[in-house]
């Protein structure tokens, strides 16, 4: 079928097999979308981002005789931008909406007296606390690594590897990567050896 055939069946029809094309069709670019969004709001969890892909599938499947029907074909490629905008201001309305239940909900928290800087129980272990030291410097270093291309989709790449658990397999297998597996070993690489290289610089720079 033909795009206009596929969204006229969409909207007429409207039966798994008609979606399930569309689906095929669209699946990368709402899902590159979802994903690049995302990471501007500091998210990075695959899961995360596939929950919202399928929030943009039910956007369009609920009223497709309204999301879908009222669509105007200007020109060859204008339907791919218009689920551009949709993917995007549906992440966008969901990380708007979840920062202000949390702006509220500190708003409603009781004041609580204060307390040492650094309390014997409530703060974790010396060694819990070294390592989030350890984790806010090598992001630091990451964020100022932006020199490059894609600086966030890297810092990402980065963190999937080392705090989720990732494989540069999967890492390259997730929608927007656009990357090689290798490339994806060869960017880590690259980038554990700038962290080491710019952590040690520092020590060196107290020391002396």
């Amino acid at each position: 079928m033909s795009l206009e055939e596929l969204l006229r069946a969409c909207v007429d029809i409207g039966d798994e097999s008609v979606w399930r094309e569309f689906v095929g069709r669209f699946h990368a670019l709402i899902a590159g979308v979802a994903l690049k969004t995302a990471r501007r709001w500091g998210e990075n969890s695959p899961a995360a981002i596939e929950d919202l892909v399928q929030e943009t599938y039910l956007k369009l499947c609920a009223d497709p005789k309204g999301m879908l029907a009222e669509f105007e074909a200007r020109h060859p490629d204008a339907f791919y931008g218009y689920l551009k905008v949709v993917t995007c201001n549906l992440v966008n309305d969901y990380y708007r909406a979840r920062h202000s239940r949390k702006r509220d909900a500190k708003r409603e928290e009781p004041l609580q007296p204060s307390v040492a800087v650094m309390p014997d129980k409530g703060m974790g272990t010396k060694d819990e606390i070294e390592k989030s030291v350890l984790l806010s410097e090598v992001d630091s270093v990451l964020k100022s690594h932006n020199d490059v291309a894609d600086p966030d989709r890297d810092r990402a790449i980065f963190w999937l590897y080392y705090r989720q658990g990732m494989t540069a397999q999967a890492i390259a297998q997730l929608p927007g990567m656009d990357l090689t597996v290798k490339g994806v070993e060869s960017l880590i690489f690259r980038l554990t050896r700038l962290v080491r290289e710019r952590l040690s610089e520092q020590r060196c720079s107290l020391e002396a």
